[in-house]
């Protein structure tokens, strides 16, 4: 920013606000040269910038449950009660006294894991028919190659739900007496894994179709020695990720479509068209034309060339407007997203249809603000305090919502947010705020959608957890079933299903109990009791 001409003519209020933004800009300045210093120190190997603990506000207006102040003690057997005794041992006593009389037995319930190679030597026979042919007999369900079911149950397991580098599982299965490579490993994890990532792509439709509500989130994601973006959308049920390399809206919307490649042009397309502020002759050359359904971007792009809109050179950008738009309407068209609120965290790309924000991420905000003075600090103090309060009504409201309450919470809401507390920076960032206050209040109207993004970041820790210890990916089928298997055990984990044996009954192991189809679940759990 270049310095006024004369500094001297300036009166108290412009000085003032002039050292405000050099402290904005001073501030930026010093997080920049701190990321950088991170970044470095990353790159040479040595120690990163210790992690901030979190504003805890979720936590912090959660009302305890009463009798919470000693430790609750948990029923003597309820564990026992659930274990299923494979083997029952009598041990009988040596030599009892003379005399004694015997009272029964007591048990002592042990625990333990059998983990062994089983090799086995199938000798098919081999019959030939009068014709010259060779019938050879076939080998049983489930065997496919020369690694059976079991052993790659244990290699998918251990990968993806327990985060496993490849080398270490290939010295892990080594150390077991199992003859196997590196390269035979990678297969086991990537080959013939068709079921999963289609079963992947309808637990996304099924949620997409039923869900009253879903989150959303994004993280860092590397794929092919290359910078990436591996999105998270779920809900209580179910979770999916789809790692791509971009975070915008087009690609978000494009994800929504759970595996349809379509653009369509209908009402719900020419109405995002419309919110978005694209020119009302472009939408009208989009309408009154015959061709509404098109195969993939290829065709589309050769469709908005032939109306003339690709070389239309005004703001907003007509193309990209009607791409969104277009997407937009494959997923109405294919019925995902009937009346289902999208809570982010205020990223851009998020910002379709039902649109709500999360409390917890707003309330960093303040949270992070840096204050020069105590009166600053204290602005920022009361403002936190007052939001923790507010987000405890909303809570509460979300347990027993009336007409009466939501009046109240939206008055206070605006006392909150339109405060002038003297301190510039926050006044700023509390009309920010302010601005948002239709997201911000979404579960006002949807009281059952949450009012934070914690399952989405929790949910999203698998692939930042992968991506920590793995160099990212290098094929795009195994990209495709990290994703998927990621996303699969967690949904199984929200499903109340073991990932173990969701993975015996779909590998076909002898002996596993039967797992319906997850999506199949998913949409048993959104129908009305």
């Amino acid at each position: 920013m270049s310095p006024p001409d004369d500094l001297d003519h300036l009166s108290p209020a412009e000085l003032k606000s002039l050292v405000v933004k050099q402290w904005e800009q001073l501030v930026e300045l010093q997080r920049l040269v701190a990321g950088l210093r991170e970044e470095i120190a990353r790159l040479k190997g040595g120690p990163g910038r210790p992690n901030l603990k979190p504003s805890g506000m979720e936590r912090g207006t959660e009302p305890k449950p009463p009798g919470s102040s000693g430790e609750r003690k948990r029923p003597r057997g309820s564990t026992r009660s659930k274990l299923t005794i494979h083997d029952e041992r009598t041990v009988p006593v040596a030599a009892p006294p003379r005399g004694s009389r015997f009272k029964g037995y007591t048990s002592f319930v042990v625990q333990d894991l059998v983990i062994r190679p089983h090799v086995v030597n199938f000798r098919c026979e081999r019959w030939q028919t009068p014709d010259g042919d060779i019938v050879t007999g076939p080998l049983p369900a489930g065997i496919d190659g020369h690694f059976g079911a079991e052993l790659r149950r244990f290699v998918l397991a251990q990968y993806h739900q327990g985060q496993m580098t490849v080398p270490r599982l290939v010295t892990l299965l080594r150390g077991l007496g199992i003859v196997i490579s590196k390269r035979q490993v990678m297969r086991l994890l990537i080959d013939g894994h068709d079921g999963f990532r289609d079963e992947a792509r309808d637990v996304l439709r099924a949620g997409l179709t039923s869900a009253a509500w879903i989150t959303v989130d994004d993280t860092g994601a590397r794929h092919k020695a290359t910078n990436g973006f591996c999105t998270q959308i779920g809900n209580a049920h179910f979770a999916w990720f789809g790692t791509t390399g971009s975070k915008s809206r087009l690609n978000f919307l494009a994800l929504l479509r759970a595996g349809h490649d379509d653009y369509v042009i209908n009402a719900a397309a020419l109405a995002y068209m419309r919110e978005r502020a694209l020119a009302a002759h472009v939408i009208a050359r989009l309408a009154e034309h015959p061709d509404r359904c098109f195969a993939d971007q290829q065709t589309f792009n050769a469709h908005l060339t032939k109306l003339g809109i690709t070389d239309l050179k005004v703001n907003p950008d007509p193309v990209m407007v009607a791409t969104e738009g277009a997407l937009w309407g494959s997923v109405k068209a294919h019925g995902f997203l009937p009346n289902t609120v999208i809570v982010s965290d205020d990223a851009g790309q998020f910002n379709v249809g039902q649109h709500g924000l999360c409390w917890v991420h707003s309330e960093r905000l303040v949270h992070k603000l840096d204050a020069f003075t105590e009166d600053n600090r204290a602005a920022q103090t009361t403002t936190r305090k007052l939001i923790w309060k507010f987000y405890a009504d909303l809570k509460a409201y979300r347990c027993a919502p009336t007409k009466r309450r939501k009046a109240v919470l939206r008055a206070k809401f605006d006392h909150i947010f339109t405060r002038n507390t003297g301190f510039v920076t926050l006044d700023r960032l509390l009309a920010r705020l302010n601005a948002n206050k239709p997201e911000l209040l979404m579960v006002l109207d949807r009281p059952e959608i949450p009012l934070h993004t914690n399952g989405s970041e929790n949910d999203i820790r698998c692939q930042v957890t992968r991506r920590k210890v793995s160099a990212g990916t290098r094929s795009d089928i195994g990209r495709a079933c990290r994703d998927a298997f990621l996303g699969l055990a967690k949904t199984c984990a929200k499903l109340k299903i073991a990932f173990w044996d969701y993975l015996g009954d779909r590998l076909a192991v002898p002996g596993c109990q039967a797992i319906p189809r997850l999506s199949e679940i998913i949409l048993a759990k959104a129908r009305p009791p």
